[in-house]
């Protein structure tokens, strides 16, 4: 009997998808010069955003999942790009960049900054060839419009949107007819499903969270990786002890403490976010001999306090639902540097 000439990996159970500027690597383009300096940076001088990496390495821990990265970053970054990822300890699965040579060459400038012509096709088209029951979280930030664009994919492969919305926002977006044409390709092609469980956003503008309302409790935006850990441990996505490494990392290599931290999961709370069997998982971790935690300082008398106050939380929340988004009218807000199309009137 002979043997296969090779074991395919099993199909992802989960998978990941994730922006890299603001998101992943701290990275500043609000002015020519800072365009330059991030355009001209070796792998070693960029700056992943604390905890991003050590959350990818633990999601990552399974072995059934996929990490996509989708990003705005042009193709010719990519040898810089994946060396930092290497240097993070980072693997990926897929990595889209965007070619805004071809579009310069082209004459379309309106896809230099665009994102929803971009980014929705590449995520679609990603979709098309995953399994149906592949959960999926998205991972973007407040820079641009990557709350509107996930919630959107979300959405349409859930059957939640219709083609006379799509085609509405897609026109509204400046959308080139061709990559229009790719998105209704792709969509066409990808089994209803309802995979999306997360969309978080990093608040690297500070944006209030209070903004991302229209889009349902799906969409959390976060203020560092650590309440993004607090929420996946809540959904099932790590453990505990997963959740405490993250926090190790972000206290020894970005200045947070267990204060800080604190804060953090306070500050979810106050959003009723349901984090109470989180909570309790993170309270038993923490009363146990533990050498990880020997890295935070200082240690005894926070840790006890912090495990107090986390033993002392209220009844969890329900579930969040699926809440019903305008995208007509939100478009105008969400993409303020790409509306190109005449104005919509709200869906009815």
């Amino acid at each position: 009997m002979s043997l296969p000439d090779r074991i395919d990996p099993p199909p992802p159970r989960r998978i990941y998808r994730w922006d890299l500027d603001k998101t992943y690597l701290q990275t500043d383009f609000e002015s020519l010069r800072d365009l330059f300096r991030t355009a001209f940076q070796k792998a070693h001088e960029k700056v992943a955003v604390p905890g991003a990496s050590a959350l990818i390495r633990e999601l990552a821990e399974q072995g059934d999942s996929r990490l996509c990265i989708v990003s705005g970053s042009p193709k010719q970054m990519r040898a810089v790009l994946e060396e930092k990822l290497k240097l993070d300890g980072v693997q990926w699965d897929e990595f889209v960049l965007k070619d805004n040579v071809g579009n310069l060459l082209r004459g379309r400038f309106r896809a230099l900054r665009g994102q929803v012509g971009y980014k929705l096709p590449a995520i679609l088209e990603s979709r098309v060839n995953a399994p149906v029951e592949a959960e999926e979280v998205l991972f973007g930030d407040d820079a641009e419009a990557d709350a509107f664009i996930y919630s959107l994919y979300a959405d349409l492969i859930a059957g939640r949107v219709d083609e006379r919305v799509l085609s509405q926002v897609l026109e509204a977006g400046g959308v080139y007819p061709d990559d229009a044409a790719r998105v209704h390709e792709a969509w066409k092609k990808i089994p209803i499903a309802d995979p999306v469980r997360r969309i978080f956003i990093h608040l690297d503008r500070l944006t209030p969270p209070a903004h991302f309302t229209p889009y349902g409790p799906r969409v959390v935006p976060i203020f560092n990786y650590f309440q993004a850990a607090l929420v996946l441990l809540a959904d099932g996505h790590l453990t505990a002890p997963q959740v405490l490494k993250i926090a190790v990392e972000m206290v020894q290599t970005a200045g947070h403490n267990i204060i800080t931290l604190s804060n953090s999961f306070q500050d979810l709370l106050r959003r009723g976010l349901p984090l109470q069997q989180a909570a309790i998982a993170l309270s038993q971790a923490m009363e146990g001999p533990n050498a990880l935690l020997k890295a935070m300082r200082p240690v005894p008398d926070i840790l006890a306090a912090f495990s107090k106050r986390l033993a002392a939380l209220g009844t969890q929340p329900p579930p969040p639902r699926v809440q019903a988004v305008d995208y007509v009218s939100l478009i105008s807000h969400a993409l303020p540097r790409t509306h190109k199309g005449r104005t919509l009137k709200p869906q009815s």
